[in-house]
């Protein structure tokens, strides 16, 4: 009997936990279990093909939100071409409601429901034995003849008795590594799945911490905590971020997903303490609006919320990633443009501006009627209008969320965008004309180059009466400190004034060693290859904080060799003329 777990993953770098744990922890019957990732860039055909070929006995699909459309279509035509094949299905996306997923799906023969491992190894079992069939099996929906048969929920694990999944990491190799430290969240947020299991458990932290150094001796170049909420227990909290610091390798970043209010100074102070680029935040605010937070059942202090990210943010050191929701309950436009602002003010490294998704198993999923929730009939079931906010309202946020993207959470235009908020009366009304100008000359509709968007934010700043000679200032220390360009852009300055001047800084000992003490002893030809000089007439910061143009004429020196660990920015020094 043989059997395949298939992932069909987002990105290729992303990796499948849930089969790999699957697997390991049915490891007596491991000659008998091959698994198989995809994305969902392969063409359905590409992957159909590839799983008949395994020519196994049973297959089994991990099922997300993001890959439900394709699993039905590819385990569809699987079933045409081998009717005797056994299909299961596993995952948040078919826990739910999982007999009327049978019902509509007569490809599927049965449905691992909830945590995994246990029911897995029990399965194999049977496939492998016939004894203690499905009737014996908990976690379970099944098609028995005509009947479909839903067995109780089994039980919860404990997490220590969970294999390491990664003992052979070149599976993983150029892969982001996810890692669970815990399961479920203490928390009940109406759109969330996780709030269905609010019975948090935690790894041993002696477990953690073996696990964690083996990611560090490989210096794996990213490790996702995927816990909902990492930190819901200050001492698992306090004892993995001491480890990681202490035991940083200069290599590896830790992400996690936390609720910023629950964090106390304690834990402010450790993360001040780590080395820039070693951590990031993802937090999730979602909403700013007080009757909005009190409906979605979160339990978030945004004053408090607010004092963490901006202590944090004093470090200089944590990359913070601030999460919105557009479509929640009693948040219309003009509200949730506030929550927008509040928000943005944090400064972030990134906003995300994200849309309502109508999840099967949420409260929210129970409450449609009842708000007025009108969402796509298929994954990801996104919100399309509400009784607060329309799809003219969707649609308009949809352009503001590209923007967003562009401008801001690439960080190629941050001088400029700072500059340009002073035009504006809030941050929302910068993106909203923004994404207005967009739209209007076709920009929203084609992919172009990262020069090119220099030239369309030197547009759109003409058209609000900005200061063109600073503008092109602040495009250009912008474009230059991501990149040194081989040929320069037609709206940049010409540097033939500035040749000889350059060429001679180059030339003279005395500006190596105290301009870039790292590069003495290296030639003329290395030199500019990883360096830039660029002359300016305006003090760029300042410039950019005031909102006008700040005189100060010099050179900016542009090292390509040492960036920003967070915005991944050259290291510039200031030269005077």
């Amino acid at each position: 009997m043989k059997v395949l777990l298939v992932a069909i993953n987002a990105k290729y770098i992303h990796s499948n936990p849930a089969i790999y744990s699957l697997a390991a922890y049915a490891k007596a019957y491991k000659s008998h279990i091959r698994l198989a990732e995809y994305t969902i860039n392969h063409t359905a055909d590409e992957v159909l093909g590839g799983i008949y070929k395994e020519k196994a006995d049973v297959v089994i699909f991990s099922c997300y939100i993001w890959n439900i459309s394709m699993v039905c279509d590819v385990a569809d035509g699987l079933k045409k071409a081998a009717p005797d094949i056994g299909i299961w299905l596993g995952g948040p996306e078919v826990s739910f409601e999982s007999d009327s997923f049978l019902k509509d799906h007569a490809f599927a023969d049965g449905i691992i429901r909830g945590e995994g491992e246990q029911t897995f190894l029990k399965l194999m079992s049977f496939w492998q034995s016939g004894q203690c069939g499905p009737a014996y099996i908990d976690g379970i929906t099944y098609r028995q003849g005509q009947e479909i048969i839903k067995n109780p929920p089994a039980g919860l694990m404990n997490l220590d008795e969970l294999p390491f999944i990664y003992e052979d990491m070149s599976l993983f190799e150029n892969k982001i590594i996810y890692y669970e430290s815990s399961r479920g969240c203490p928390y009940a947020c109406s759109y969330c799945l996780s709030s269905v299991d609010k019975t948090v458990r935690f790894k041993s932290i002696e477990l953690v911490k073996k696990e964690l150094q083996c990611f560090l001796d490989a210096s794996v170049k990213q490790v996702k905590f995927v816990d909902r909420t990492f930190n819901c227990r200050h001492s698992h909290t306090k004892e993995v971020w001491r480890y990681i610091r202490d035991h940083d390798n200069g290599v590896t970043n830790f992400h996690f997903e936390i609720t910023a209010d629950l964090i106390d100074d304690e834990e402010i102070e450790i993360l001040a303490s780590m080395r820039p680029g070693l951590v990031q935040l993802e937090i999730g605010v979602q909403s700013t609006c007080p009757r909005t937070i009190e409906e979605i059942r979160r339990k978030v202090d945004f004053e408090k919320l607010s004092y963490v990210v901006c202590r944090i943010h004093e470090g200089g050191n944590v990359h913070q990633h601030l999460d919105l929701i557009a479509g929640l309950p009693y948040e219309n436009l003009e509200r949730f443009k506030q929550s927008f602002d509040d928000v943005y003010g944090l400064k972030p490294q990134q906003l995300q501006l994200g849309f309502l998704k109508v999840l099967k198993g949420s409260f929210m999923h129970e409450k449609q009627q009842d708000y007025g929730l009108v969402c796509k009939k298929g994954a990801p079931y996104e919100v399309i209008s509400t009784k607060w906010m329309t799809f003219d309202d969707i649609l308009y946020l949809k352009g503001v969320e590209n923007v967003l993207e562009i401008f801001y959470n690439s960080h190629q235009f941050e001088r400029t965008i700072q500059y340009l908020e002073h035009l504006f009366e809030t941050p929302f009304a910068l993106y909203g004309a923004l994404s207005a100008c967009f739209e209007k000359h076709g920009w929203d509709k084609v992919k172009s180059q990262r020069t090119v968007r220099y030239e369309q934010l030197l547009s759109f700043g003409r058209l609000w009466g900005a200061d063109e000679a600073l503008m092109k200032e602040l495009l250009t220390y912008d474009l230059y400190a991501r990149e040194h360009l081989k040929s320069r852009p037609l709206w940049l300055k010409p540097l033939d004034d500035d040749k000889a001047d350059i060429s001679g800084f180059y030339s003279e000992k005395e500006n190596i060693e105290k301009y870039m003490p790292a590069h003495i002893g290296e030639n003329y030809r290395t030199l500019r290859h990883f360096t830039h000089l660029e002359p300016f007439d305006f003090d760029i910061a300042a410039s950019a904080k005031e909102g006008k143009a700040v005189r100060s004429a010099g050179y900016m020196l542009f090292d390509y060799r040492y960036k920003d660990p967070l915005t991944g920015e050259a290291f510039v020094t200031w030269i005077g003329k």
